[in-house]
């Protein structure tokens, strides 16, 4: 049998595994192992083995812990009710202004947490009640909260970045910075939809009763701090490792240890807080470990069998097809996949296959990894079965129906779909920061 057909092998075997509903490193960990043991004998054994000795080795692994404590901590001690009622007072007498505010609040929930889940609960349980109940139209808010949630895995510190970092070989630092300015375009653009499809249509997001913006100033000014406590905490992780003071793991210490104090001194870091922080964050990051394992034992086997090197040739030599357009083809199989699978499964069965051919067809991974992210925001609403959409019925209140659900996302993956192209036509608004910082 050749290569090429033991590839094809590997691959249909473990999409099946996933299909009778297997546990994603089980299926791609075990197909990985199998298969170098079938190649090449009981030596084969030693590539699960060298996996995992080379991810206790990966330093910036200890990343990974601290940040999912820092959303835990900062997201159980309810800190983020605080931000939706700063918006509240600071935004309501806009049209469409608490809309713009969840979309403000949930770029702040994403610099503290790193999950776009995280995002999705506080959303669904804060800001769409109190949307509905001022008015807001249901189909239009729930498209709002599910856009704004998708942005925890583009805006630093992603998780889902520092996975792809781990199984590309590219540094987390870079890849953060990269994801800085598409997030905060993406974000703006949905501003932009929501402030014209209020300012044509005004009963979709009325503006506050004149009553209820009479809020004292010494009220707003006190609620503004809410506002910048997830700043600072930001700042004080970001800047220290911006200027080379610090490393990305110390910073991501700075970031967990600054959360968990700005807990105590708001009086909310309970006994309950913190067990429940810890063991989410165990029960994650154990998670991440085990795919991450066996996605390094599936790519080992894959680059040794020389499959990338056979697909670039098929697609560039034998159809002739442009790197462009293969790159688009990739795209599109993620948001095929988003379908019925998680960001963390798509990226793990496919790394081992797009990574080296995106790096052979002379495109940046780190632009690729944005890419990839955005396009992964994009899959994760995409009817039938994206997994944001699934996450909303759950949270949302019974008036909302599916059908609602799959009606609110249209608009905002459009607005998606421009982000990925402008990101795709001019490659320098993820390029830009990286190349700024690391060029000191």
């Amino acid at each position: 049998m050749s290569y090429e057909m033991i590839a094809l092998l590997m691959f249909s075997t473990m999409m099946l595994m996933l299909m009778t509903g297997q546990r994603v490193f089980g299926a791609i960990g075990f197909v990985g192992v199998a298969a170098a043991m079938l190649l090449w004998g009981t030596g084969g054994s030693d590539i699960g083995f060298s996996a995992a000795m080379k991810l206790m080795k990966w330093y910036p692994l200890l990343t990974l812990p601290m940040f999912i404590f820092m959303g835990y901590v900062l997201s159980e001690s309810k800190i983020a009710d605080d931000l939706y009622r700063m918006f509240h007072v600071w935004m309501g007498p806009v049209r469409g202004g608490l809309a713009i505010g969840t979309i403000g609040l949930m770029v702040l929930i994403s610099a503290m947490n790193g999950l776009s889940v995280a995002g999705m609960a506080i959303g669904a349980t804060i800001a769409l009640p109190e949307l509905l109940r001022r008015g807001y139209d249901k189909i239009m808010v729930t498209g709002v909260i599910q856009a704004g949630s998708s942005l925890g895995i583009l805006v630093p510190p992603s998780v889902v970045l520092v996975l792809y970092a781990m199984i590309a070989r590219q540094p987390v630092g870079q890849l953060w910075l990269a994801g800085v300015m598409p997030g905060l375009m993406m974000a703006g653009l949905f501003i932009v939809y929501i402030v014209v499809r209020c300012w044509l249509q005004p009963h979709l997001g009325p503006a506050l009763p004149v009553e209820e913006r009479q809020v004292p100033l010494a009220e707003k000014l006190r609620l503004l701090r809410a506002g910048i406590l997830p700043l600072a905490i930001f700042a004080a992780m970001m800047v220290p490792f911006v200027n080379g003071w610090t490393s990305l793991v110390e910073s991501s210490a700075i970031g967990a240890m600054t959360a968990f104090l700005a807990a105590v001194f708001k009086r909310r870091m309970t006994r309950e807080v913190f067990e429940t922080s810890v063991r989410q964050t165990l029960a994650i990051s154990c998670m991440f470990m085990w795919i991450i394992l066996a996605a390094l034992g599936f790519g080992a086997v894959f680059d040794g069998l020389g499959a990338v090197r056979a697909i670039d040739s098929l697609f560039t030599q034998q159809l002739g097809l442009d790197p462009w357009v293969i790159l688009i083809l990739m795209q599109l199989s993620f948001i095929l996949m988003g379908t019925f699978l998680d960001d963390t499964a798509m990226l793990v069965i496919v790394a081992p296959l797009y990574v080296p051919l995106v790096q052979a067809l002379g495109f940046d991974l780190i632009w690729y990894g944005v890419l990839y992210t955005i396009t992964t925001q994009i899959a994760y609403m995409t009817p039938p079965f994206g997994y944001n959409l699934f996450l909303m019925r759950a949270m949302a209140p019974p008036e909302i129906t599916l059908r609602d659900i799959y009606r609110s996302i249209i608009p905002f993956a459009f607005v998606m779909v421009l982000a990925l192209a402008l990101v795709m036509a001019f490659p320098q608004i993820a390029l830009w920061l990286p190349n700024l910082v690391y060029s000191k």
